[in-house]
């Protein structure tokens, strides 16, 4: 998730939150949560959030390598997303026109429909116009109205299908659910001199291409990426082709393994390729500004951080990873291509070591909804806090002492981290409570079985998602001990544990 940085004592510490802040900032103050609506989906340990998801273990078709997913209505963000479309390719075709600001697009996406409909409905940021839809090779009726264009078709279950859409426009950030002064938007961010790039936490991916926005949905995806040059386009996923044509640098990246919309990231800016190679031999990329040698000095201890997250966590899940700096405060674990922006916090060994952690915790295995984000920013908040105990020399429960210190406060403030207040998205009841929780848990298994089960987890679940019903029970089942009231008492209590 994106980082900020929060003073407490003598420890700088990432709050790692949906938002960009200073070293100095401290916790925002969103409003208290709500009380669950009637109806709505049970966050207890005995219920499983929001329906079934792919994974090994759950009975998904198995083809989370094909794209396929059991997309669902997301419980705090219902309006963003749509069930009825399963998204199994995005092939983006990419323009970027600098001087005037224009995002010029051709996308094809392959899809399953989910349920029998009269349309398939998919998320586009209205500033974007759409000029043409075909659906299957054929001129589709649609309509574009907000954010929702709606292709009107009829479509049985289980179909596969294929929409062409071409659009333009001067894509803007959206309004972000959120309660902080420093963060109130998301999606497409344009700079001074017409750079670009994307971090869309918990939507906005929409803001540039149409797309089902909601993180049970995971796609393959490919990249086609022009701009003038001296300009670049970068992606996720590993580089395939960089040439030149018409006075463009164009360059195609492919993403193979399946990912949330809000992982993906698009970047232009007149960028440095540096090569280099992990200690486990995967290849790494590092894009920075040019003539900016400081910030490819701060992200070439990548290797460093990776192979310390390797060994806890297990072999890197992915092919290749990348860094991209952006002219941003903050950061974000975009699957395989980790955006950062260019201060000195955001390029720091902590915040590379929580969003590594993250190619773990949030993009192998993804939250079937955003109830359930404090899996992903639980685990890389204490694997964050682990370094930072071992680099200043120090026994992990003085960071975690430090810690429990503000936890009881960012209850009270923004809800328990799985029952958070929806309007306070990315606040830091869902970094430091989960991450207490899991030192608590290390403390009870002991390291060895800890570290042994951290690191299986995201292996059961492998390019899939997963709720609370599913963490938990797992944990109770390959620890062999009852978890139940454990995780109840620290993720859905009104009080600290």
């Amino acid at each position: 998730m994106r980082a900020a940085a929060l003073l407490t004592s003598a420890l700088t510490c990432a709050a790692l939150l949906a938002g960009c802040t200073s070293e100095k900032d401290t916790p925002p103050a969103p409003t208290p949560a709500p009380s669950p609506a009637t109806g709505s989906p049970s966050t207890s340990p005995t219920a499983s959030a929001s329906g079934p998801s792919n994974g090994p273990s759950d009975g998904a078709t198995g083809d989370a390598a094909d794209g396929y997913s059991t997309p669902v209505e997301d419980r705090n963000y219902p309006d963003v997303g749509d069930p009825g479309v399963d998204a199994l390719h995005y092939d983006l075709d990419l323009t970027w026109r600098p001087a005037t600001r224009t995002l010029e697009g051709v996308e094809t996406l392959e899809l399953r429909a989910t349920e029998d409909a009269d349309h398939l409905q998919l998320d586009l940021a209205r500033p974007l116009e759409v000029e043409k839809v075909l659906l299957d090779g054929a001129p589709a009726d649609h309509r574009h109205r907000g954010k929702d264009l709606v292709v009107e078709a009829d479509v049985a279950t289980d179909e596969l299908h294929t929409l062409v859409i071409t659009y333009a426009g001067r894509p803007r950030p959206v309004p972000a659910p959120v309660q902080r002064s420093d963060f109130d938007s998301t999606g497409w961010t344009v700079t001074h001199d017409g750079a670009t790039w994307t971090m869309q936490e918990p939507y906005g991916a929409y803001t540039w291409y149409a797309v089902n926005d909601q993180p049970s949905d995971k796609a393959l995806y490919d990249f086609t990426l022009r701009v003038p040059a001296p300009f670049v386009g970068v992606a996720n996923g590993a580089l395939l082709e960089r040439s030149r044509a018409d006075g463009d640098t164009v360059t195609r990246w492919r993403l193979d393994s399946p990912a949330s919309s809000y992982l993906i990231t698009v970047a232009f800016d007149d960028f440095t390729m540096t090569e280099d190679t992990a200690k486990s031999g995967i290849p790494l990329t590092y894009w920075t500004p040019r003539g900016r040698p400081d910030l490819l000095r701060r992200v070439e201890r990548t290797p460093e951080a990776l192979d310390w997250v390797e060994q806890h966590l297990g072999p890197y899940p992915f092919d290749t990873l990348g860094i991209v700096v952006v002219d941003s405060q903050s950061g974000m674990e975009t699957q395989t291509m980790i955006t950062l922006g260019d201060t000195a916090y955001a390029t720091s060994p902590e915040v590379l070591v929580h969003e590594i952690a993250h190619q773990w915790y949030g993009d192998e295995v993804t939250p079937i909804d955003w109830r359930d984000v404090w899996m992903n920013e639980g685990m890389a908040t204490f694997v964050q806090g682990v370094w930072t105990a071992e680099s200043q020399g120090e026994p992990v429960s003085a960071v975690m002492d430090r810690w429990a210190e503000l936890e009881p406060r960012l209850r009270a403030e923004a809800g328990p981290p799985a029952a958070y207040d929806p309007d306070a998205f990315g606040s830091s009841n869902v970094y430091y409570g989960p991450a207490l929780m899991w030192d608590d848990l290390r403390q009870r298994l002991g390291d060895a079985e800890f570290w042994r089960l951290a690191a299986a987890w995201p292996r059961a679940y492998a390019e899939g998602n997963a709720d609370y019903n599913k963490i938990t029970t797992w944990w109770t089942e390959h620890s062999g001990e009852d978890l139940t009231a454990f995780f109840a008492a620290w993720l859905l209590g009104e009080t600290t544990p």
